[in-house]
């Protein structure tokens, strides 16, 4: 990006207000600082208009659905016009099912228990657990971790001609990898699926925080996401996409909501009529605040543009980038290589550090939040740090005491709320931490590395 470009972004689109951003925390050497939270990809902060419309809201709090009085019904038009945003958000089809769930990772469970019987799932090892685990129950083709994204292409093409006996498929793949943000192919991997008769489920957890998300241009068949990385509350999420999967399989949960009609038979058991739409798999009091709050976070996002946001967010990218690349001893972890489209999401090794280690001094001398580990994608950040994807380890749990070696690694993400003091303060901390060390002691404890007391 140039340097007009860079301008350009600041000035159209300076970061959005998130709650947080004055929040100060005590450093180890004295004093304190104002936080910076580089951690978005585990949970970016709450956007201000986020929080200031559940806030308005809240004193008219009811239950939905099957309320007579004001408050009910109230409630229960919210719910039902978050659902319509969300669905306009994504550019979903007309007779799409979207669906509030938990997280990504309840979307996608969801979906697992929806499968048709025989159905076989395609899934690359670089994906997080989410969209990694939750087909135990189905046939899983585990693909390799491709190079390139046209390797992405030609692996799942031949993994899909190769299937037998020929029947249902689904295919599942994330939309910008947690791990390095590297963008995936997801339009030429959603019309390879398609040419051999396989659906394909898109895991948005990263990438519509950061991008627009089009159901339609992008083809898939379905998308997930969660409420807590789109600036949103804890506890929300989404699955939408087509509905005949979702119609034909017994709810996700059985209960009240989503069952229509419950009689008993004269033998003493209970005949069930279950809904048909997105109520099938909603059972239950549902989240309303946290289906609100995802639906203000999609106005907010796009009301400031993604054009303006993606721009700022590739200048921040850029800085740090540049910042990484100056420091010999720093390694950034890439599968697609370094001209490859990114969302702020970055990981990387230093030289002569245990991960943890220098996280934990980010954390405690420079008042700077990211993350260590492996982030829930072990296979992934094995095969980057040159080790055995199927070696075990815990997600996020260091393995080596500070300044002995480990597969683990650092990772930095931003977004839509980072102001540019925090990647500057960012860079320049792990410039200082690598020509002269650390200023304090550290010691592993219940495992993690902390400042020694």
């Amino acid at each position: 990006m140039s340097v007009s470009t860079a301008a350009a972004a600041r000035t159209v689109c300076a970061q959005l207000p998130v709650l947080g951003g004055d929040v100060t925390v005590p450093l180890v050497t004295g004093g304190e600082v104002t936080y910076a939270a580089l951690d978005y990809a585990a949970s970016a902060p709450a956007l201000q208009r986020v929080w200031d419309d559940v806030a308005a809201y809240a004193p008219y709090y009811g239950s939905v659905h099957r309320g007579a009085g004001y408050l009910s019904q109230l409630s229960t038009d919210l719910f039902e016009n978050a659902r319509r945003t969300v669905a306009e958000f994504l550019d979903c089809r007309p007779d799409d099912q979207l669906v509030f769930t938990r997280s990504t990772t309840d979307s996608l469970n969801l979906l697992a228990r929806a499968l048709p019987a025989g159905c076989q799932v395609f899934v690359f090892e670089t994906e997080h657990h989410a969209s990694l685990l939750p087909w135990q129950d189905a046939r899983v083709t585990y693909l390799d971790a491709p190079r390139t994204p046209r390797q992405a292409v030609e692996m799942l093409e031949r993994a899909l001609a190769d299937r037998e006996p020929y029947g249902p498929a689904l295919v599942c793949v994330t939309g910008a990898s947690n791990v390095t943000g590297e963008l995936w192919p997801v339009r030429e991997l959603a019309a390879a699926a398609h040419a051999h008769g396989a659906r394909i489920v898109l895991d948005a957890a990263q990438l519509a925080p950061h991008h627009p998300v089009s159901v339609q241009e992008l083809d898939v068949d379905w998308v997930a996401f969660s409420g807590h990385k789109l600036y949103a509350p804890f506890g929300s999420g989404v699955l939408a996409g087509r509905a005949d999967w979702l119609v034909a399989a017994d709810p996700y949960l059985a209960g009240g909501g989503a069952s229509r009609k419950v009689t008993r038979r004269e033998d003493g058991g209970v005949d069930v009529e279950w809904h048909e739409s997105a109520a099938r798999h909603e059972a239950g009091s549902p989240n309303v605040i946290g289906a609100y709050s995802i639906a203000s976070a999609c106005k907010a996002l796009t009301e400031a543009g993604f054009d303006s946001l993606v721009a700022r967010e590739e200048y921040l990218i850029a800085k740090v980038r540049a910042g990484l690349a100056a420091v010999p001893q720093v390694k950034v972890l890439s599968l697609f290589g370094d001209d490859a489209p990114r969302v702020g999401v970055i990981s990387f090794v230093v030289e002569g550090w245990n991960s943890s280690h220098f996280a934990a001094a980010l954390s405690a001398e420079y008042g700077i939040g990211v993350r260590d580990g492996l982030f829930c994608a072990h296979p992934l950040v094995r095969t980057l740090l040159g080790g055995d994807p199927q070696t075990q380890g815990e997600c996020g749990a260091p393995e080596a005491a500070p300044g002995e070696k480990s597969l683990n690694a650092i990772r930095v993400s931003f977004g839509a709320g980072t102001p540019d003091e925090h990647v500057e303060r960012f860079v320049n901390a792990v410039r200082e931490l690598v020509s002269e060390g650390a200023r304090w002691q550290y010691r592993t404890e219940d495992g993690r590395c902390v400042p020694a007391v």
